[in-house]
């Protein structure tokens, strides 16, 4: 039998939020569909979805549309549909204290602060998941948080941006064919 994997990248629906810090894992899952040749044309459990092949694994690519905070309720119709196992799912989210551009694969543990997480976390009942962090940076200043990760990306930020999301696209790759625990010695 196939072996079935969902990786899910976290970010808000909408025009208006597309270039967001917040959705850096929107733009992963875009990278990954250009990768895999797969195209995110069909909704799903509230998602945005595309299935593709690797190595003889099934893939499923998932782009929320419930916004950031009640991203569980996709996460949990997908991986129900699928009857994906904890060790087959990934999530890739915004991270505020991590420096823009670095990443980090995480095996399991909390929420951190980032609502799509906790809301993913309530909805399957478990924290035992992996996940990809992808640093976003903190706000300048005393700047509010929330208004910080809803803003846009800089334009001098692109090439960086890019580099990431080529980086982090290698590290779920990496996920799929080594597993969780190669793929963090490979790119923490």
């Amino acid at each position: 039998m196939t072996e079935t994997y969902l990786i899910v990248g976290l970010g808000n629906p909408g025009r208006e939020y597309r270039e967001n810090r917040h959705n850096i894992g929107f733009m992963l899952i875009d990278r990954l569909a250009v990768r895999l040749n797969a195209r995110m044309t069909r909704m799903q459990s509230k998602a945005l979805v595309a299935s593709a092949r690797h190595d003889g694994m099934k893939i499923i690519l998932a782009k929320p549309q419930t916004f950031m905070n009640n991203s569980g309720q996709a996460v949990q119709g997908l991986s129900h549909f699928y009857k994906i196992t904890q060790e087959n799912l990934i999530l890739a989210h915004d991270d505020l204290d991590l420096p823009f551009g670095d990443l980090r694969l995480r095996p399991g543990g909390g929420a951190g602060g980032q609502k799509g997480v906790k809301s993913t976390i309530q909805r399957l009942g478990t924290n035992d998941f992996s996940r990809l962090r992808l640093g976003i940076g903190r706000p300048p200043g005393r700047m509010d948080p929330a208004a910080y990760v809803l803003q846009d990306f800089a334009r001098g930020d692109a090439q960086i941006l890019s580099e990431t999301l080529d980086r982090a696209a290698d590290a779920v790759f990496a996920f799929l064919e080594d597993g969780i625990d190669k793929a963090m010695n490979s790119f923490n």
